[in-house]
């Protein structure tokens, strides 16, 4: 790694490190709109991918694993969907490559899980361009055990950085290994579509692996395909901030129908839900829903 890469790093891990970013990504802190979003658009993103697109049927039950989780939000919010649904779960894992936050996620899911949903769920440091390996170190298992091994994986507001770092096809290809079959992938992320973003202004400027570079929606899937990935659903989605406060999430709402009607791409977030092919599967690879 060069000079000038590792001075970003440092940064990077500095700013997701601070008390600041503990209140920014942890659940009874992040806000209004992030907790509207797991309740109902993202909670309705991840019950179609399980019901609607998982090609496979877990036993003794689901492996999830969330990456670059912070601390831990969506993943403990799957945790209590899958329960709420009857839904097995074998055991999940959220990681991040800070450790104050997986130390923040690992104290929130006491305050937000019952015990027997806790003891199914825990958070490892792990990068997400290194999953694999470094999970399987904090596991203390071979690498060779994660792989082909886990049912869902997500991934919300993380892997824009992967495309920062110049490591988003070695990051998706991590993620296609540790799926099972028939297993599906749901990325979440911001769009560089949606006009208010701050970063939006210096867009045109940047290029992949430049800070604050946003990638497309068909950058996202193009990633994921190219890693031997079928695209069952890409899609721009979503009017609410995850900082929003209850005063803006409310007006957020009611916009929301009319927007997504006349403006749908240049909604807030991409969402791209991908699946490792079971080798019977005749779905053709590449297929395109709700585009």
């Amino acid at each position: 790694m060069n000079d000038s890469r590792a001075r970003e790093n440092d940064v990077f891990l500095q700013e997701y490190s601070s008390h600041e970013a503990i209140l920014r990504y942890t659940a009874s802190s992040a806000g209004s709109g992030i907790a509207y979003l797991l309740e109902h658009d993202y909670a309705q993103v991840y019950t179609e991918a399980l019901n609607q697109h998982l090609k496979c049927a877990p036993s003794p039950g689901l492996r999830v694993l969330e990456f670059g989780c912070g601390g831990g939000m969506n993943v403990i919010a799957v945790v209590g969907l899958l329960f709420r649904q009857g839904h097995p779960l074998e055991v999940a894992y959220g990681t991040d490559f800070s450790d104050v936050l997986v130390t923040a996620a690992n104290a929130d899911k006491v305050a937000g899980l019952p015990l027997e949903q806790q003891e199914k769920l825990s958070f490892h440091v792990a990068r997400n361009e290194n999953l694999a390996p470094d999970l399987s170190q904090r596991l203390s298992i071979q690498p060779s055990e994660l792989l082909n091994s886990f049912h869902f994986i997500l991934g919300v507001n993380t892997f824009r950085y992967c495309h920062r770092l110049s490591r988003a096809a070695e990051s998706a290809r991590d993620i296609f290994d540790l799926l099972a079959p028939g297993g599906v992938c749901v990325m979440i992320d911001m769009n560089s579509r949606f006009p208010a973003f701050r970063s939006r202004l210096r867009q045109p400027f940047t290029k992949p692996g430049d800070e604050g570079y946003l990638p497309s929606l068909e950058e996202y899937s193009q990633t994921f395909q190219q890693a031997g990935f079928e695209i069952v659903a890409r899609t721009t989605f979503c009017w609410i901030p995850h900082s929003a406060g209850p005063w803006l999430t409310r007006l957020c709402r009611l916009f929301s129908p009319l927007l997504t009607t006349i403006a749908r791409p240049l909604a807030m977030r991409c969402l791209v839900i991908s699946r490792k092919s079971v080798p019977s599967d005749p779905t053709p690879a590449g297929k395109n829903v709700g585009k």
